[in-house]
């Protein structure tokens, strides 16, 4: 077993497409794990490589007929190596789940991995299977959150709805899809732009503000987000921005508030354009190559959305140094496809 072949069974470009789940999740919550969020992105790449060598353990048989080209079925990797590999990656996951987040990231982490395993062995012929995917994504969106899920429940939806379109376009891929389908997906990507796109509520703000007590905060979160106060503590951990929140001031000042809204808007609109123009092509030419090329753009697409969340949240730079990992995923999945 290559290397090589390991990172087509796992689909390794495609992965570049999961750190801004968690991170969106964090933005939403306040960064709860402080500067050990960076590792959830992590931990998600681990559970989404561990998925996909999970889908090709469990289709080897069909791909023997529909896909021979893959590692499975080529004789370059054995099912019992897949199943090794996606075992190990789901441990991985885990660990690096309780290595940022402890007993909080590991009760998103475990039900996260259980749902990846079920999908791919029980759900994924069935009609439940889109929505155990999209359930799949939206728990890595929570999986950011550190026990504060209310407050990136928007976050998780909207990627879980956009998510749930592109796997009922993808089951198109091989034998072609339907109109149906296609333009099921694209109601799916404009519910997901607009929903990414409305303005948080005043309460909703204050979250952006709360943080562990972390000596490193005020340049981390700097480096990441519109807002640097660093957090005090007065019974519960708080900001001066939910401070003043409590007090009735605006939390952000106007000129903050404005490059957060043309932020979302910005990136919410990146995402509707590229992946509602690939799927409205689906709708109208259902074929199998059109499909697979607008299931790779939702696939890809799904990185302007996780920009418009941070965004929407106040992690405007982060934003934007989530975005730039498309052209990546672009000229990887030149070399290693991605679906």
């Amino acid at each position: 077993m290559k290397l090589r072949d390991v990172a087509e069974l796992v689909r390794a470009p495609a992965a570049l497409t999961v750190p801004g789940d968690s991170l969106a999740g964090a933005a939403a919550a306040g960064f709860p794990y402080g500067v050990r969020t960076a590792v959830t992105p992590l931990a998600s790449a681990c559970l989404y490589w561990a998925g996909m060598a999970l889908n090709d353990y469990a289709d080897r048989d069909l791909d023997r007929l529909e896909r021979p080209e893959r590692p499975i079925p080529s004789g370059r990797v054995k099912p019992a190596e897949a199943l090794a590999v996606a075992t190990g990656l789901t441990a991985a996951g885990l660990a690096l789940a309780a290595a940022a987040g402890g007993r909080r990231a590991l009760r998103v982490a475990v039900p996260l991995a259980a749902t990846v395993w079920a999908y791919d062995f029980l759900a994924k012929p069935t009609p439940a299977g889109p929505a155990v995917m999209g359930l799949a994504r939206g728990l890595d969106v929570l999986l950011g959150a550190g026990g504060r899920e209310r407050a990136a429940a928007l976050p998780a939806l909207v990627v879980a709805t956009h998510t749930v379109g592109v796997t009922v376009l993808s089951r198109g891929e091989v034998h072609g899809g339907s109109t149906e389908s296609g333009r099921f997906a694209l109601g799916a990507t404009a519910a997901a732009s607009l929903a990414a796109a409305l303005p948080r509520s005043a309460s909703a703000r204050a979250a952006d503000s709360l943080a562990p007590a972390d000596a490193r905060w005020p340049r981390w979160r700097a480096a990441v987000s519109l807002d640097s106060s660093p957090p005090s503590r007065d019974g519960e951990l708080r900001s001066p921005a939910t401070a003043a929140l409590q007090r009735g001031d605006t939390p952000l000042r106007p000129g903050l508030s404005s490059v957060r809204g043309l932020a979302t808007a910005a990136f919410a609109g990146v995402y509707a354009a590229t992946v509602g123009k690939a799927q409205w092509g689906a709708a109208r030419s259902p074929d199998a190559a059109t499909v697979r090329s607008a299931t790779g753009a939702g696939v890809r697409g799904v990185i302007p959305l996780q920009s418009a969340l941070l965004a929407r949240s106040g992690a405007v730079v982060l934003a934007g140094a989530v975005v730039g990992i498309g052209p990546a995923v672009r000229a990887l999945s030149k070399v290693v496809s991605p679906t």
